[in-house]
């Protein structure tokens, strides 16, 4: 059912916008992988085999973009996930990516929850401690033609609350998705936004290791 035919992996290093350097670089990094949609041209109502399927897939893609932005995992400050269907699927096929992409990052990260309660539905439980992944991973997905950008939203990795750390990067893979395609897509950041001041819960004020503050 899974049947990688690209891989597409982007790197950039934001210095500076209107403003001074950074003393420290802020790094920005998309992994996109397209695959042929194996539910194309037609309504499958059993789409969950395929979400169970994945998860292997979205463990080798957040390890690639980590080796690819050359920075350990705790250097991760920031992540989010995304999904662009092509124009014979629908957007439910793009949801598929929520627990595989999601919990990827996460487990790469030192979270200790339980991937497969969350897949069935049930509520996860915190662990209570600091650096474990804590945050949700935000998320964003359409259905669009081949060159389709999407902005991938990123928040901390531990607390949703952190406003520094409320981004987007643009992701397009050049000629994806056909229409029997699917683009599925994580981002991982270093840092707050290269010039961050506006105020809000910043991510040495987190307290609560709740997941939002």
């Amino acid at each position: 059912m899974i049947q990688v035919g690209r891989i597409f992996t982007h790197v950039e290093e934001i210095r500076h916008e209107f403003g001074p350097v950074a003393a420290t670089p802020l790094l920005r990094g998309a992994v996109a992988a397209v695959l042929t949609n194996p539910f194309a041209g037609r309504y499958e109502p059993n789409i969950l085999p395929m979400m169970d399927q994945l998860q292997p897939l979205g463990i080798q893609m957040a390890e690639r973009l980590r080796a690819a932005m050359d920075v350990s995992a705790t250097q991760i400050e920031g992540y989010g996930k995304g999904a662009i269907v092509g124009a014979s699927g629908e957007l439910e096929h793009g949801a598929l990516w929520h627990v595989p992409g999601g919990y990827a990052m996460r487990e790469l990260l030192g979270w200790k929850g339980d991937r497969n309660a969350y897949a069935r539905g049930q509520v996860e439980e915190k662990t209570g401690q600091p650096g474990n992944a804590l945050s949700i991973v935000p998320s964003t997905k359409k259905v669009g033609g081949p060159g389709t950008a999407l902005d991938v939203p990123l928040t901390h990795v531990n607390a949703s609350y952190v406003r520094s750390h409320f981004d987007a990067m643009e992701v397009r893979v050049p000629g994806a998705p056909l229409p029997d395609e699917i683009v599925f897509i994580l981002v991982m950041s270093t840092g707050p936004r290269i010039h961050a001041r506006v105020g809000g819960l910043a991510a040495d004020a987190i307290a609560k290791w709740d997941g939002l503050r």
